[in-house]
């Protein structure tokens, strides 16, 4: 391969077809456009160089404009439904990774400040998963009154989160709630 018969022959090829090959670029495409499509044209002329026909270059550099805008098309069109795809997906809040870890503290000092009758009827129902009936033997009580346990330690639970984002809003230290809690939370069970 002659790298100086190559520069030559495609120099020319550039400098006689480049203006008929724009303008014909320019009638299909948007005027920011234009010069990618132009550079692509040439770059795919450069690389086939020897298959080039010298008599027909210029219907042969059309012929590659055509296909390298076809070829855009069909990228702009994938493109266009993918977003319609990505459109028509239902939204999904992307959840703030400090903002849950701070609501996990907050269980967790809620939880650590209720007694210890109510850490163990919440652990059976929410962590052990267990059904009111085998959480009620667990604790050797009816299932009735498993129930009225329960839900007075729910309560005592969510009363507890609701103080320490009270006192968080005031800007008081939720590990103070968390001991007065402690010390009064054997008297509410």
């Amino acid at each position: 391969m002659d790298t100086n018969a190559d520069e030559q022959s495609f120099t020319e090829l550039y400098t006689r077809h480049r203006a008929a090959v724009e303008r014909c670029i320019r009638r299909r495409v948007v005027p920011d456009e234009v010069a990618d499509v132009l550079s692509e044209v040439f770059l795919t002329a450069w690389r086939r160089l020897d298959e080039i026909p010298h008599a027909k270059a210029l219907p042969w550099l059309y012929g590659t404009a055509r296909r390298t805008l076809a070829n855009a098309h069909r990228a702009d069109r994938r493109r266009g439904s993918l977003v319609e795809l990505l459109a028509s997906q239902p939204w999904q809040h992307a959840h703030d990774h400090a903002e849950s870890q701070s609501e996990r503290m907050a269980l967790a000092l809620a939880f650590e400040a209720l007694s210890d009758s109510d850490q163990e009827i919440l652990r059976l129902s929410v962590w052990e998963a267990l059904p009111s009936r085998e959480a009620a033997v667990v604790l050797g009580c009816s299932p009735s009154t498993f129930h009225v346990r329960l839900h007075r330690a729910r309560s005592r639970l969510r009363r507890r989160l609701v103080d320490l984002r009270t006192a968080e809003q005031r800007g008081e230290d939720p590990s103070a709630q968390r001991s007065t809690r402690t010390s009064i939370g054997g008297a509410d069970a």
